[in-house]
């Protein structure tokens, strides 16, 4: 990433940094993949986006947090990422939410809740003790851009 890129990315709000995660999942739906994204932030600097490719790489494991969190590692040269903040379109599967808690990532923020799929249906918290989370960033356009892709798959 260029010097100019990273001053683009010295933003401070939770919106704004949920609209990079938002252009993530547009991509997804652009290549037929479920629309989520994901970005991660450290030190008020995006340093790792991705969104879903399960069907491009055939792996499930392939969500958007998943390959954000290799990113961001890889990145930083650590396994842990205290420091950092997810941003995620769509609430964390039980999948990701456990490769989350191995991360000890400091901070989640995402869009919209996942009834069927989210790791909140546990009963247990699965996250690392010391993560923050913070629900419901531009939740109308998280929720309509997965509701609209199944939509138009029944269609």
């Amino acid at each position: 990433m260029s010097l100019q890129e990273n001053m683009e990315f010295s933003i401070h709000s939770d919106e704004q940094y949920m609209s990079y995660a938002l252009q993530e999942a547009e991509k997804a739906k652009e290549e037929g993949e479920i629309p989520v994204g994901a970005v991660v932030v450290c030190n008020h600097r995006i340093i790792a986006r991705a969104h879903n490719q399960t069907e491009r790489l055939t792996d499930v494991t392939a969500h958007a947090e998943i390959l954000a969190l290799t990113a961001a590692s890889n990145h930083m040269g650590a396994k842990y990422l205290p420091g950092c903040t997810l941003y995620v379109t769509l609430e964390p599967c039980t999948m990701c939410a456990g490769a989350l808690a191995w991360s000890q990532i400091g901070r989640i923020v995402f869009g919209a809740p996942d009834p069927k799929r989210g790791y909140e249906r546990l009963k247990e918290n699965i996250l690392h003790p010391k993560t923050e989370i913070k629900r419901g960033v531009l939740e109308e356009k998280c929720s309509s851009i997965v509701k609209d892709f199944f939509k138009n798959l029944r269609t």
